[in-house]
C-alpha cells in the first residue's frame, strides 16, 4: 500500500510508505526482522534467497544482505542501524552496495533512510516502513526500479514465514541466542521422555526421523550408546547425489533424562561443537531442550545460516510423527 504524507510537501515528494498487517505477534515480528536465521528465510521478492553476510544489531553496527535471484544474479546491500527500539522501530540506512549498479546497468539512488515501525493490534502487528530518498527524482527512480512491488512480495514471504513460526509456537518450539556462542532449542511433544529418549538413541528408531526433508536418505547409523562410546549418521541426499555425515562422542548419558554428545559436521574441518540434551516430562508431555555450545561466534553464525533451524524442525516434526505410533504400539 503507498501513501503520500501531505502534511510535509518535502518529505512526501521524497518518500515512500509502505504498510502490512501480520497476523503474529509484534515480538515475533520484530525477531523474524532483525535475527539472521529468520532473515534468511523471507527477505527479497518471491523465488528469492538471502544470504546474511553481516548483521551487527547495535547503533552504529552494521548490516549486509545479498539478494540471490532464481538465475543466480546477486544483488548486495548493506547500512548502518541508526536507531533499534525493541520491538517496536527500527532506523537504518539503505544503499546498494558495490556491484548493484553494474548488475542492472543503471544508476541507483543512495543515501535511503529506512524506518520499520512495529505496533501491537490486538495481538497482530501493524508493520510501516518508510523509506526516504535524497530527492523526489531518487524516490521515483527507485519506484520504476519496482520497489514497492518488491517488498510486497517480501511481505507475502514474511507472511508466510510467520504463519510457520505461529504454527510451531503451539507445539513449543523455539530457538533463542543466549550468547554469540550458543543456540538453544526447545520442542514439546505429547509423550512421555521414556519413548522420546528410546527414539533418539536407538538406531532402527532414529533412521525412520533424522534428517528432515524428504529428499534425505539416512545410510548409515551407528550409536554405541556409552560414555567414551562414539556415533555416526550418513544422509545421501537423493536431490544432488551429496552425502552428509555427522559424528562424535558421548560425554554424558543419565538414561530418559540427559545426554551430553560432541558433534562434528564431517565435510567442514573444525566444526566441532558440544550438544547437551535435556529431557522433562509433566503431565504425560515431554519438554525437549538442546543447547549447543560453539567454538566461535562465526561458527555459530555458519550453522545458523547453513539453514539448521527449518532442517531441525522438519527433523522434529517427523520425530513427532514416529513418538504417536510409537505411543499408539506400546500403549501409552
Amino acid at each position: 500500500m503507498l501513501k503520500q504524507n501531505g502534511s510535509d510537501s518535502t518529505e512526501s515528494e521524497r518518500k515512500i510508505v509502505i504498510t502490512r498487517v501480520f497476523n503474529a505477534p509484534r515480538e515475533l515480528v520484530f525477531k523474524a526482522w532483525t535475527e539472521p536465521q529468520h532473515i534468511a528465510q523471507w527477505w527479497g521478492p518471491k523465488g528469492f534467497t538471502t544470504r546474511v553476510t553481516e548483521l551487527d544489531l547495535r547503533l552504529g553496527g552494521r548490516w549486509r544482505y545479498v539478494m540471490i535471484s532464481p538465475d543466480g544474479t546477486e544483488y548486495p546491500a548493506k547500512g548502518v542501524f541508526r536507531e533499534i527500539v525493541p520491538p517496536e522501530r527500527i532506523v537504518t540506512t539503505d544503499e546498494f552496495d558495490e556491484g548493484f549498479e553494474q548488475v542492472i546497468n543503471a544508476e541507483l539512488p543512495q543515501g535511503i533512510v529506512m524506518t520499520a515501525i512495529f505496533e501491537d493490534v490486538d495481538g497482530k502487528t501493524k508493520l510501516t516502513l518508510e523509506i526516504v530518498h535524497k530527492s523526489a527524482s531518487d524516490r521515483r527512480k527507485h519506484e520504476e526500479m519496482g520497489v514497492v512491488a518488491g517488498w510486497n512480495s517480501s511481505f507475502d514471504c514474511l507472511d508466510e514465514f510467520l504463519a510457520k513460526q505461529v504454527e510451531q509456537q503451539h507445539n513449543g518450539f523455539t530457538l533463542t541466542l543466549p550468547s554469540d556462542r550458543e543456540i538453544i532449542i526447545t520442542r514439546v511433544f505429547n509423550a512421555p521422555r521414556r519413548l522420546l529418549f528410546e527414539a533418539w538413541t536407538q538406531p532402527e528408531h532414529v533412521k525412520r526421523w533424522f534428517g528432515g526433508c524428504s529428499s534425505m536418505t539416512m545410510t548409515v547409523c551407528e550409536i554405541d550408546l556409552r560414555v567414551g562410546g562414539s556415533w555416526r549418521y550418513v544422509l545421501h541426499d537423493s536431490s544432488n547425489g551429496t552425502d552428509h555425515g555427522f559424528s562424535g562422542e558421548y560425554r554424558e548419558i543419565v538414561p530418559s533424562e540427559r545426554l551430553v554428545s560432541t558433534e562434528r559436521y564431517e565435510p567442514v574441518p573444525n566444526s566441532d561443537r558440544l550438544n547437551t540434551l535435556t529431557l522433562t516430562e509433566e503431565d504425560g508431555k515431554t519438554t525437549l531442550h538442546i543447547h549447543i555450545q560453539h567454538q566461535s561466534r562465526e561458527q555459530r553464525d555458519g550453522h545458523l545460516q547453513s539453514g539448521m533451524e527449518v532442517g531441525l524442525r522438519q527433523t522434529l516434526n517427523r520425530l513427532e510423527e514416529l513418538l504417536q505410533s510409537m505411543s499408539s504400539f506400546s500403549g501409552n
